[in-house]
């Protein structure tokens, strides 16, 4: 699928050919576009690679970033409010022709500013909504901003990629349920590295939550045996200039920035290591792991959030506790050391890619759908 820029209408429209008596189910998908680099835009556009093969189905997109003249592009705070100011009447437009309202979201201000308007409009117009919630710093959203937990329950449903949280929503009294990421095992290519070579990446967003400076002590350590060792840190953020510095001070070699990265980079970007460090003190369900799984990557990362539900310790990957740099270096040592071990934890993780399949998440969708219009869809 070629990638979409938000300066485009981005719809995708399903035409009906073998649609069934009941008509053309009809869903407004709203999420950021692949102009913001990030789990949220890869994965709507994962699922509307999927979509566009149902023939009954007509799925438009909305993109939480539209763009804007050149100009005001480049004005943050600006941009953020003529977003806004076009996004809410676009949106409820749109409401009115759709059944369904599918709404990715984060926490904190993106909530506030892309779901709230987006419920006003299903609630307006008698639609259904779908919270699709995807950030793991759901508890301290909802324990700390008001609006949080009373509009949870007015959604219809609420969707996450994890079961970390489902149990986050479960003390709120907030019910959810899980339907998995996508993964599209084809962009990737799976190569066995039987004994791994000292060639390390970390490719997540550069951020405070992200923690990556644990990921620069540990291979400082590692360094120390390996002097030999290359580090590849991907993408960009607030950190990197603190980062730079980091690795300054503790003189770390072979380590390249090599900020943001197009997804049609992103397979080039796993072929050319052997092992995969993360260390986020947040998380909540990381395509880069399934990215890994498909590409044969042995990953090491902290066991926090809903990282845990997808990588298991000693059969799938090998994880360590929060901010434990000195753990994080000793499971590198042991993959690149112990024979069969980098092996043993890849074959396992890449049958796991089976459970992520486009096909198999994309019939979890269609079903959620059919049960929340009852399978009636006509108007």
């Amino acid at each position: 699928m070629k990638p979409r820029t938000s300066d485009q209408t981005q719809d995708i429209l399903v035409h009906e050919t073998t649609a069934p008596a009941k008509g053309t189910l009809r869903v407004l998908l709203i999420a950021p576009s692949l102009d913001i680099v990030g789990g949220h835009s890869v994965q709507a556009n994962r699922l509307l690679a999927f979509f566009r093969k149902i023939p009954w189905l007509e799925v438009k997109f909305q993109p939480i970033n539209a763009r804007l003249p050149r100009p005001l592009e480049s004005i943050r705070f600006l941009r953020t409010i003529l977003r806004s100011l076009i996004y809410a009447p676009t949106v409820l437009a749109r409401t009115l022709r759709a059944d369904v309202l599918h709404v990715f979201t984060a926490s904190f201000y993106s909530y506030n500013l892309w779901t709230l308007p987006a419920l006003a409009c299903a609630k307006l117009c008698r639609r259904k909504i779908v919270l699709n919630y995807r950030d793991g710093q759901a508890e301290d959203h909802m324990q700390h901003w008001p609006t949080a937990v009373p509009t949870l329950r007015r959604m219809n449903r609420i969707v996450t990629p994890s079961a970390y949280l489902v149990g986050v929503f479960g003390k709120y009294g907030v019910k959810s349920e899980v339907i998995f990421n996508i993964i599209d095992s084809s962009r990737f290519r799976f190569r066995r590295r039987t004994r791994p070579r000292p060639l390390f990446l970390h490719n997540r967003g550069l951020e405070p939550l992200y923690n990556v400076e644990c990921t620069l002590r540990a291979f400082h350590l590692i360094q120390q045996r390996y002097p030999e060792a290359r580090l590849t840190v991907a993408h960009e953020g607030i950190s990197r200039p603190g980062l730079e510095k980091l690795a300054g001070e503790l003189k770390l070699r072979n380590v390249e920035f090599i900020g943001s990265v197009p997804q049609s980079k992103i397979p080039e970007l796993y072929d050319a290591a052997d092992i995969y460090l993360m260390s986020p003190n947040i998380d909540c369900m990381p395509g880069s792991l399934l990215e890994c799984f498909a590409s044969g990557i042995p990953v090491i990362a902290t066991r926090v959030g809903g990282i845990p539900f997808i990588v298991e310790h000693q059969r799938t990957g090998l994880l360590v506790d929060s901010n434990d740099h000195q753990a994080m270096a000793g499971h590198a040592f042991r993959l690149l050391e112990e024979d069969g071990l980098a092996g043993q934890l890849t074959e396992n993780a890449l049958a796991e890619c089976e459970k992520y399949r486009a096909d198999v998440v994309g019939e979890q969708w269609l079903r959620l759908y059919r049960e929340l219009t009852g399978g009636d869809v006509d108007r």
